[in-house]
């Protein structure tokens, strides 16, 4: 279990258009965001980084770097962000699946082709959204067994401004007994 203000996993995977993305080398000012989404077979990830992409300007403004994720091939990785339309928005892609598990992702199975008409992989991981901040610590993380209810941008814009602001500390770090 990824526990708040320990250091998070390593992440190091390529992007379509942004080289390749090194959470230990990233020099966000306050933080980096990872999102991790399903793939391109999920019509909610899809709805989900189009909000993303169209709060970009307010997380650059907090000094919050975005980087999407999945395990999709390339190609698939590409469609997606085709269809998101936002070439500032880095995208990731081949997640290798150990690093998601390593991350505390759920791994699901596939159910065959979606309601979009896209066949799922056989394996790919659930969602997930982290807040690290620049020494590589957790400061916030949401993971989800189902493609739904995440967390929601616009009030991360300012929960991160009350947090910023108020030199906040990232809570849940307690792992003693009970």
């Amino acid at each position: 279990m990824l526990m708040p203000r320990q250091r998070t996993p390593g992440l190091t995977v390529q992007t379509l258009s942004h080289g390749e993305f090194d959470l230990a080398d990233d020099g966000a000012k306050h933080f980096t965001m990872v999102v991790f989404y399903r793939g391109l077979h999920c019509p909610i990830c899809g709805k989900y980084l189009k909000d993303l992409a169209r709060l970009l300007p307010k997380f650059s403004e907090r000094g919050v770097k975005v980087l999407a994720v999945s395990a999709d091939a390339r190609e698939r990785a590409q469609q997606m962000a085709d269809d998101i339309g936002s070439p500032d928005l880095r995208v990731g892609y081949d997640l290798q699946l150990q690093i998601a598990r390593d991350w505390g992702l759920y791994i699901s199975t596939s159910l065959g082709t979606t309601s979009i008409g896209i066949e799922e992989p056989a394996l790919f991981s659930e969602p997930g959204v982290f807040l690290i901040k620049p020494d590589q610590t957790l400061y916030f993380g949401s993971v989800q067994t189902m493609p739904f209810v995440r967390p929601v941008f616009a009030e991360m814009v300012g929960a991160l401004d009350f947090a910023i602001a108020n030199d906040y500390p990232a809570r849940g770090e307690y792992a003693g007994a009970v």
